[in-house]
């Protein structure tokens, strides 16, 4: 089913044309739980992954606050709880049986971290057919996300990017390692995607100081330019960086020196409060959450306090390393 963001309450560059030349394409993907093959674009879905070539781990340190759990302990927990909220209980009647919070209190306590390589998570596969404006590489025609699912440095997963031509990859590899050590929010749900392209402008802190200012006098209520016509929430491809809280900050390849344009968003919600004018017209009918599932993040990624990763890549070579920045 497609997915139709609404128009703008305005035409923003038209009240600003100083706005104009700084618009830029995003592709919002739109996840939704489904079954993906290997064959689809995904979230969280199955990679189109050689049988004969190694599957990425993870060898580094790991900020560790709270003791790592399992996918299978992840898996069981939102099984359970997502049974809980949907079984019919009388008014005053406890959400879990005592049986069942000790279990759920088990699957929470996690285990001791393992010392050998962690095998990476798949988060995404993009074909490039299905993502407008997705390029790759000479050849490539899919691009694969995968993440070590566990805090580093950042407090933020570690992103791998592969990419890969798809009528080279032959046998696939039918059951990928599965990672020792998860924390609940790094594993997504399976999800089909539903790509399309939105407009989007600077957010306030990256434009000039008086033109932020003539915006920020004109926003009111539904049409306030940061949440109603800068930055898309969600996941999605290209775009501008979304930021609210932090300044803007210089980055550049470590290699070639160019600036970073923003490349993935891998969000924890498809919509916040303040962000709704965004929510597609085909779940505007939606409830609220069913059970553990929330429409509104179908994946149950969750990055720091509802935030973003962003992937930043390098305009000059898919070659060169790419930045995550968290916000």
């Amino acid at each position: 089913m497609t997915r139709t963001t609404p128009p703008r309450p305005v035409d923003i560059a038209a009240v600003f044309p100083e706005l104009a030349p700084l618009a830029r394409s995003a592709v919002r993907l739109h996840p939704r739980l489904g079954q993906p093959s290997v064959h689809e674009s995904s979230i969280g879905g199955p990679l189109l992954w050689p049988a004969g070539e190694h599957w990425p781990t993870c060898t580094a340190e790991h900020e560790l606050y709270d003791k790592p759990v399992s996918v299978d302990d992840v898996r069981r927990r939102r099984d359970l709880l997502d049974a809980a909220w949907l079984r019919p209980r009388a008014p005053e009647e406890d959400l879990l049986t005592p049986e069942q919070r000790s279990y759920l209190l088990e699957l929470e306590e996690g285990h001791p971290a393992h010392s050998e390589p962690n095998p990476l998570l798949p988060v995404a596969q993009l074909y490039l057919h299905d993502v407008p404006g997705l390029t790759g590489p000479d050849g490539a025609d899919v691009l694969q996300v995968l993440w070590c699912p566990l805090d580093h440095d950042d407090y933020a997963p570690a992103v791998r990017l592969v990419w890969r031509n798809s009528s080279e990859v032959g046998s696939v590899l039918a059951e990928p390692p599965v990672p020792l050590d998860v924390q609940d929010g790094y594993v997504p749900e399976p999800c089909v995607v539903h790509p399309e392209v939105v407009t989007e402008y600077p957010a306030p802190l990256e434009l000039p100081e008086e033109l932020a200012d003539r915006l920020d006098a004109w926003s009111h209520g539904s049409s306030d330019y940061f949440t109603a016509h800068s930055i898309a929430p969600g996941w999605k491809v290209g775009g501008w960086g979304p930021w609210n809280i932090n300044d803007p900050r210089p980055m550049n390849c470590v290699v070639c020196g160019a600036g970073y344009r923003p490349f993935l968003t891998i969000a924890s919600g498809e919509w916040y409060g303040s962000h709704r004018s965004w929510i597609p017209i085909e779940d505007r009918d939606q409830p609220g959450p069913v059970g553990l599932r929330d429409s509104a993040n179908p994946p149950m990624v969750e990055i720091g306090s509802d935030d973003n990763l962003q992937v930043y890549s390098c305009p000059t070579s898919f070659d060169h390393p790419h930045f995550t920045y968290t916000q």
